[in-house]
């Protein structure tokens, strides 16, 4: 009998990618979505379908107690929000609710899997340093700070939790570094300042083969995610220009005049009530000086063993996208 897995944010990037990850290890998967989510890309997966109610932890309780899932990996939440208290809400609030209904189920869940993000953590300033999982947490943005109130809330229930802090996340249906992937494919390449950055990312397969992984064998705890490398403001880039054969036109733009640029963005959005891709909190991250973590914790616990750098990583999304007609 196979075992089941309840998966959220399902309809998502990261989402479509666990589902994969969990029928490649024979799963029978239950996808929570919301009502207006698009499932046109997962019709095709043998896959159930189920809505979740975050507000209440008593309907929650019955959806898991009803359901019988033996894992559930929490994927669910938001990138943008106009507002603290938003990114709280959906990040944090829902989070706990679900692992508090865990907490009550009179179904045993095995292992709950929350994707949290490194972000949680915020970047280093010292570029000799590394963080790991015992790093001091200084998120510098909305985004982060909520994942860490995630973290600590869910943190205190009496479940067996295992915590995913992946880095930047990019693969086939990403949308936010696809943004940098349309722009290189346009002829330009625009940096924020002139200063050194140190870099991490990991594909976003690697991440839901780790969160499935995680999902095996009593190991609990927190865990950071990159494809374990180094790289330079310019490396992505560089790829990006060497595997879709574009020359470019490289410029250093002042910090002051993308800050003004967020600014307007935010003002011109707001008008809308959406939230732009470049915001001021947003500039935080991109002109960070050092994301470099380590992986060793869950190369050792967890057995994480990256297949992606970002070359092959690079190389395969634009080979999707060009697919599937994305540029």
């Amino acid at each position: 009998m196979k075992e089941r897995v309840l998966i959220t944010g399902a309809s998502g990037f990261l989402g479509f990618h666990l589902i994969e990850a969990a029928l490649e290890n024979n799963m029978e998967v239950h996808a929570a979505v919301r009502k207006s989510s698009s499932v046109k890309h997962l019709e095709h997966l043998p896959v159930s379908f189920t809505q979740l109610d975050y507000l209440d932890i008593k309907s929650l309780k019955n959806k898991i107690e009803t359901g019988q899932y033996d894992y559930i990996i929490h994927a669910a939440g938001v990138t943008k929000a106009k507002s603290q208290e938003e990114y709280n809400k959906i990040n944090a609030d829902y989070s706990f609710n679900l692992a508090k209904a865990v907490e009550q189920s009179e179904n045993p869940i095995k292992k709950f899997v929350f994707l949290s993000s490194l972000a949680a953590l915020g970047p280093l300033n010292n570029m000799n340093e590394v963080l790991n999982e015992f790093s001091t947490p200084n998120p510098v943005t909305a985004y982060g700070k909520s994942k860490l109130i995630a973290e600590e809330k869910i943190g205190q229930l009496s479940i067996p939790l295992v915590i995913l802090r992946p880095t930047a996340v990019y693969g086939p249906r990403d949308k936010d570094i696809f943004i940098l992937f349309k722009i290189i494919n346009n002829g330009l390449e625009p940096y924020i300042g002139r200063k050194q950055q140190q870099l991490s990312f990991v594909y976003a397969k690697d991440v839901a083969r780790a969160g499935v992984n995680a999902l095996s064998g009593n190991t609990i705890g927190i865990f950071n995610l990159s494809d374990g490398n180094t790289y330079t403001r310019y490396d992505l880039a560089n790829y990006l220009k060497r595997y879709l054969n574009k020359k470019t036109l490289k410029i250093h733009l002042p910090f002051a005049m993308i800050s003004a640029l967020a600014i307007t963005l935010e003002q011109t959005y707001g008008l809308f009530d959406k939230t732009p891709a470049l915001n001021k909190e947003k500039l935080n991250e991109l002109s960070a000086s050092n994301w470099i973590c380590s992986i060793e914790r869950a190369k050792e616990e967890l057995g994480f063993n990256p297949r992606y750098n970002l070359e092959m990583g690079v190389l395969e999304s634009i080979n999707w996208y060009k697919k599937f007609k994305w540029f």
